[in-house]
């Protein structure tokens, strides 16, 4: 049996794709900061006869991500998939910065990710084998106006995990890029706006969990958003700054704009 472990398994997709896993044969670590809620839902997996240990970690705290680690370890042995999903979205206009709330997000989507690597990957690359995934944005393809950190936080990701993917190949080491759009969850259910091709999390599990499974270098979804997000990326600066100018006056002017 595989041993898998999410940060961020409280909600959202990270705790669909705890769902997903227990039925792919998985035994699987849930981590976030909510316990009591983790737990909750740990014994909810538990009475389908699937097994999962809950553990509250701060995925802010290189220590707290390093300990729970060791936990899963110290229980299952090695493991088998990593996937640092812990996320935080928050606006960060540019007049009116919020120097504390782009920290906060920069902690927890980079630097979370960066800690689970630090306490898994060293471990795979000692066994020859494992598969470490983050789950990023396609947020994080093009500079987002009024979210300018969250699009930072997650080109991050993208960018290392791209560059560490190439290297660790040769460990019989795995690194996927995970890049959702629009996904039915607590920090989504904060918008305001309309989400082109809202999908349900347990959706976005299913699609996650199969290209996890065949090894995908980078899995996207849902299609539409990431033919809109590949072809802004591809625009000129020009023509992009013209078309984003548009949708910042829209927020700017509105009575939540700012």
């Amino acid at each position: 049996m595989k041993n898998a472990i999410i940060t961020g398994g409280s909600s959202g997709i990270g705790l669909a794709l705890a769902n997903e896993l227990v039925t792919h044969g998985y035994r699987v670590a849930i981590l976030a900061r909510r316990l009591e809620h983790l737990e909750r839902e740990a014994s909810r997996l538990r009475e389908s006869g699937a097994e999962v240990v809950a553990i509250r970690c701060d995925v802010t705290v290189a220590d707290d991500v390093k300990s729970g680690v060791q936990k899963v370890v110290e229980q299952w042995g090695p493991i088998d998939l990593a996937v640092a999903n812990a996320g935080l979205g928050l606006p960060s206009p540019a007049v009116g910065f919020n120097l504390g709330k782009a920290e906060a997000m920069m902690r927890t989507n980079f630097f979370g990710m960066i800690y689970l690597f630090d306490a898994v990957v060293p471990m795979m690359i000692e066994r020859r084998t494992g598969h470490f995934a983050g789950i990023a944005s396609l947020a994080g393809l093009r500079g987002l106006p009024t979210s300018g950190i969250y699009s930072a936080s997650k080109a991050a990701m993208q960018a290392f995990l791209e560059a560490v993917r190439v290297e660790l190949v040769q460990f019989g080491v795995v690194v996927t890029i995970v890049n959702p759009g629009f996904v039915r969850t607590d920090m989504t259910a904060k918008n305001n706006f309309t989400m082109p091709f809202l999908m349900e999390a347990d959706d976005a599990a299913a699609r996650i969990v199969a290209g996890l499974d065949r090894g995908a270098a980078t899995i996207e979804f849902p299609l539409g958003t990431s033919l809109m997000m590949r072809f802004a990326r591809a625009l000129p600066t020009a023509l992009y700054d013209r078309m984003m100018r548009r949708h910042v006056r829209r927020e700017t002017q509105s009575p939540s704009g700012a």
